[in-house]
Parts: structure tokens; C-alpha cells; sequence
């Protein structure tokens, strides 16, 4: 049977099914530049920080595909997709009030390590699980020429969402919530910036909720196809799914590779690399290196700025490969210049640079692969699978960064260089993976 063409949906339509990624990106912009600022500041050492960021990755690349797979099988009166959004979106709401309190319960420096430890894994896993349903949303619901757009409009949502996140403890320590405690404690503008970021998610989930009515089976059939829900593939076999899986999804596989190392090391060593380049020090038990820390969330809402600037160029682009390529050189240069630079304020420039490539980052693969995808069924099962190539390379790079920091001479600002080349690269198999 013949695919009925998705019907073009208004601005609005396309805004109300990506509307939560905003909430969900405050929360996942305070996971990225605070994780290794509140274990540095719990008692780790800065060559085991990258240990800590492999099981949130690990989590991912085992729940994504369950929920790709379930949610692809899933027929409720609130929606297919919806219900995982929630209940993800939930837990992440309990653990942001835990995490950063890891240091406030009495624990030694190991418990309290460990406790922050597996509540990382739970709020990375939660957060993917309620970020995942948004992409399948527009893979079921949009049709090929409105794709672009609509997952620019995602990035657009999560650029913003990300500079709230990124400025909440500069804000509050601004405005006199202390940017101080003691040792092995976690500031309360850390603290709050959770609290309140926990407090946004959930009140903008549950707006996507209430607007976004999914289609029912049949008319989803209509548009999409059947395939998921015939009994002999309902199981979504993953091992054939992936070797059935058209070129493009591994092409741009190999790209995100490089992408998601470079950003690995970008979230890990960004903190300890400003509070040594601008501020001079590297004992985190310092006010200094958690005014560091604070400028950091600056910096990282600089880059969602450029991202937000850049994902509207991104859209003019006729040659949405070079586009790509070209956004990844941007990035690449970028953190090429970070540590060559030592005035907190002329860091905006490579920061609003690496925003570029994130931008190609959040909009450029899902485009790709969903398009290649229309007509092969099991989409959620598939973005779930491709979630992969975001989350393995994070796991390889958490597990060599100790040692990459070890050969580069242990100053965690040459971290940024290491950043760069890995962004060289993924422009180059851009080039390379053109046909």
C-alpha cells in the first residue's frame, strides 16, 4: 500500500511537539557544565574525572533502543511516544534534587563519590529517555520536507533551554546565594540551579503533554506504515535492524564518533581548564576556582547562543553536507583557541565558534537518518539504535581521557586541542562520506 504524504503541520505545530526539549535541556545543560565541577569539588582527582562520565553513556546506549523499541509497540490514550517522555522526565525531576547534595549527607569522600556517582547515571538515563520521544515525534508526525525545520526548531529549544541552564549558579551567586561551602559541599547556587531547573522540566513536559495529540494506529499506518506492528517484527530484532540499516545511518555514525568525543572532553575539563587559564588556580577548594566554574556556565550559554544564531544560517545552507562540514571546522577551531586564551571575556569568541558545530550537531544527523529511514518501519527502534553513535563515543572517550591527559602533560587545557582535532576529523569524513 501506498504511504499517504504527512500533512504540513503550522509553526506552532511544529513548536508544540519539540516545546519540552526546552525543560529537558536546562536540566541536561546543568548536568554538563556542573558533573565535573561537583565531583572536583567532592574530592576527585582531576585524571579519574573522565571515569565518572562512562556509566551515564553506558545507561544510554542500553535504555535508548528499550525505549525506541517499546515505545514503537506502545498504543495508549495519551500517545505512543508521550508516556516515556513523562515518566523520564519525572525521575530526572527527582534526581537533580538529589545529585547535587551528594556532599551534604555526612558521607566520606568515597560514599559521597559514589552516591553522586549512580545518581549521574540515573539523571543521564532519565534525561535521554525523556529527550528520545521528541526525535520520534517528528520521525512519526513530520513530513521529509519540513524535517529540517523542524528539528532546527528542536535545536533552537534546546539552545535556548541550555543557556538558562548554563547561567543559573552565575545568576544566583550573583544575586547572593552562596558560591561558597565548605569543604567536600556542593554551593547552594549549584544547588538552587537544580532545584529550579527540576522545576522547569516538569512544568514544560507536561505543556508538550496537554498539546500534542499523537495519531491513533490506523492513521498512523497510513502515513508511516505497518511494518512495526506485523507479528513477525513486532520484537524489532536489533542485531537485523542494524545490518539491514540503510548506509546513511552508519555514514553519519562515524561523523558523530569524532563529534561526541570532542564535546566528551569539551563538558570534563572545561571547568579545570578556565579556573587554571583565567583564574590561576587549580585547588578547587578555592572561591576562585568556583567563580571559575560559574564563568564556565557562561561560556557554555555563549556556545548555545552561537548555536541558536548558526541553526537559523544552517537552514539557507542548499548543500546541507558542506553546511555540516563546514559547522564542525568552526567548532574545531574553537576549542583550538581556548587555551591560548587568558581573558574570561574574549573567551565569547571560540565559544560562540564551537556553537556552530553543536548546532550542525543537534539538527544535521537526525535529518539524515530519519529521511533515510522512511519506508523501513521500527523508526523509534532505530533512533534508539543510532542514539548509539552518541553515546559509544563518550564511553570511549570518558575511558581514555585519564590517559590522554597523562600523555598531553596533564594540564587539563590541552584537553581543548585534543577537542579540536577530534572535530578536524569529523569534517573530514563529512568530506569523505559525501556520496
Amino acid at each position: 500500500m501506498e504511504l499517504k504524504k504527512k500533512p504540513s503541520l503550522p509553526f506552532w505545530g511544529l513548536w508544540n511537539l519539540s516545546f519540552g526539549f526546552f525543560g529537558v535541556q536546562i536540566a541536561y545543560a546543568l548536568q554538563s557544565a556542573n558533573i565535573s565541577r561537583i565531583f572536583a569539588t567532592l574530592g576527585a582527582d582531576p585524571h579519574d574525572l573522565s571515569y565518572f562520565w562512562i556509566l551515564p553513556p553506558l545507561m544510554g546506549i542500553l535504555v535508548q533502543p528499550i525505549v525506541g523499541t517499546l515505545s514503537d509497540k506502545t498504543w495508549t490514550r495519551f500517545g505512543r511516544r508521550i508516556p516515556y517522555l513523562f515518566v523520564g522526565a519525572a525521575v530526572a525531576v527527582l534526581v537533580m534534587c538529589l545529585l547535587p547534595n551528594s556532599g551534604s549527607f555526612g558521607l566520606t569522600v568515597g560514599a559521597a563519590l559514589i552516591f553522586g556517582l549512580v545518581a549521574l547515571m540515573f539523571l543521564d538515563t532519565s534525561i535521554n529517555m525523556a529527550m528520545q520521544p521528541f526525535k520520534m515525534l517528528v520521525g512519526d508526525m513530520v513530513n521529509e520536507e519540513q524535517k529540517t525545520k523542524a528539528y532546527s526548531i528542536q535545536s533552537f529549544l534546546c539552545n535556548a533551554g541550555s543557556v538558562v541552564g548554563y547561567v543559573f549558579p552565575y545568576v544566583f551567586a550573583f544575586v547572593g546565594i552562596s558560591n561558597v561551602a565548605a569543604k567536600g559541599v556542593i554551593p547552594d547556587s549549584v544547588i538552587w540551579s537544580f532545584y529550579i531547573g527540576a522545576a522547569i522540566l516538569i512544568l514544560c513536559v507536561i505543556y508538550t503533554t496537554l498539546k500534542v495529540k499523537e495519531w491513533p494506529p490506523k492513521e498512523y499506518a497510513e502515513y508511516n506504515g505497518s511494518k512495526e506492528n506485523t507479528e513477525d517484527t513486532g520484537s524489532a530484532n536489533w542485531i537485523m535492524l542494524l545490518k539491514n540499516a540503510p548506509s546513511t545511518f552508519w555514514k553519519v555514525g562515524v561523523i558523530q564518533f569524532f563529534c561526541w568525543v570532542a564535546f566528551m572532553y569539551m563538558w570534563t575539563y572545561t571547568a579545570g581548564t578556565i579556573a587554571d587559564t583565567v583564574w590561576g588556580t587549580t585547588d578547587v577548594s578555592t572561591k576562585a576556582y568556583q567563580d571559575a566554574g560559574d564563568w564556565v556556565g557562561i561560556l557554555f550559554a555563549v556556545q548555545a547562543i552561537g548555536s541558536v544564531v548558526w541553526a537559523a544560517v544552517l537552514t539557507q545552507f542548499r548543500n546541507a553536507k558542506f553546511a555540516y562540514a563546514l559547522s564542525l571546522v568552526l567548532g574545531g577551531a574553537g576549542f583550538a583557541m581556548v587555551p591560548f586564551i587568558h581573558d574570561q571575556y574574549v573567551l565569547f569568541v571560540p565559544f560562540l565558534l564551537i556553537g556552530c558545530a553543536w548546532a550542525a550537531m543537534l539538527a544535521m544527523p537526525f535529518a539524515l537518518v530519519t529521511n533515510a529511514l522512511q519506508g523501513y518501519g521500527h523508526m523509534g527502534a532505530y533512533l534508539g539504535l543510532f542514539n548509539g553513535t552518541i553515546c559509544v563515543p563518550q564511553i570511549i572517550a570518558a575511558a581514555l581521557g585519564g590517559t590522554i591527559l597523562t600523555l598531553v602533560g596533564s594540564a587539563q587545557s590541552t584537553m581543548m586541542l585534543v577537542a579540536g582535532v577530534s572535530l578536524f576529523i569529523g569534517a573530514a569524513c563529512v568530506a569523505v562520506l559525501r556520496k
